[in-house]
């Protein structure tokens, strides 16, 4: 006899209370990523409030011609990329080191608080931390300032000065997102399979030659998987943190400046809509790009540990 065929109808019944916990997450994606999309037309229009996005005229390159003509795209989009190329690369060390230590640290409740208080951080708001870092280094009443001059040093201006603001945003990016990734990587040695250790052990590997001959190694996928998702939005600066921390202070833009704080301000000040809109299409497509050449790279080093 033949057997009948499931049609799509039938893999929607089979698995429908799976489809409707995903259900959320694709309205998020349709209406805050997709729908949006349609908007990209305006980095090709001199938009007008009387004829809207799609009722205004076009104007072909002119936007991208006036952003890369005012001499802010070049500062902007390296300070970007060096700042999130930093920001991989010390947290993902600082996580990973985190990971390891207590992974290897016997003591289960000191491990359990030693978490929790890594993790907090990543809860507080970016404005709080802005006025944390306002109330640390203003330069009259500033805690830094006031030990300095407790000390008989010369207080620091550093809100006037652009130099010490990539050290500074570093450290607080560690700072902030160091529980949150060192769970992450916790959870992934934790998966590792206890009898290589156990047999390492039984050879006479001390702890560095087991880190360093199984964690390590183990951990690499996770690694190269995070650092991919992680290179997908190198071009794409933290508004929140980038704002909160040094607002429109003018002074620090040479070295703070990045395509997000650039757009938002273009848009509150000049109103130069359809110039805000160019430089936004212009940050996706270098991700897109970007994440295009970091995978086919991965791929072939190691085909199995790409995303595609």
């Amino acid at each position: 006899m033949k057997q009948k065929q499931h049609g799509f109808w039938d893999d929607v019944k089979k698995h429908k209370a799976l489809l409707l916990m995903l259900t959320p997450a694709v309205l998020f994606f349709l209406l805050f990523a997709y729908v949006p999309m349609a908007g990209i037309v305006l980095a090709f229009k001199q938009f007008n409030y009387t004829g809207g996005i799609f009722g205004s005229p076009w104007n072909g390159l002119d936007n991208f011609k006036f952003f890369f003509g005012s001499g802010d795209a070049w500062r902007v989009t390296r300070n970007t990329a060096l700042y999130n190329i930093a920001f991989i690369i010390v947290n993902n060390v600082l996580q990973i080191f985190a990971g390891i230590l207590l992974f290897e640290v016997a003591g289960k409740w000191f491990r359990k608080i030693t978490q929790t208080m890594l993790f907090l951080p990543y809860f507080i708001s970016w404005v709080v931390v802005g006025a944390i870092a306002y109330n640390l280094f203003n330069f009259d009443v500033g805690t830094v300032n006031v030990l300095l001059k407790g000390l008989g040093m010369e207080p620091v201006d550093i809100y006037n000065t652009a130099s010490y603001w990539p050290v500074i945003l570093v450290v607080v990016s560690a700072w902030k997102t160091l529980g949150y990734g060192t769970i992450m990587y916790l959870a992934a040695i934790t998966g590792i399979d206890t009898e290589m250790y156990e047999a390492a052990e039984i050879d006479g590997a001390n702890i560095f030659q087991r880190i360093m001959k199984i964690t390590v190694p183990n951990l690499m996928p996770t690694v190269i998987i995070l650092v991919l998702l992680a290179i997908g939005n190198i071009f794409r600066g933290d508004f929140g943190m980038f704002y909160n921390m040094v607002g429109n202070n003018g002074l620090l833009f040479s070295s703070t400046d990045v395509i997000d704080t650039f757009v938002f301000r273009s848009l509150t000040t000049s109103n130069e809509i359809g110039m805000s809109a160019a430089a936004g299409f212009y940050q996706s497509l270098l991700g897109f790009v970007t994440i295009m050449l970091a995978n086919y790279a991965v791929r072939k080093y190691d085909k199995d540990r790409a995303l595609f």
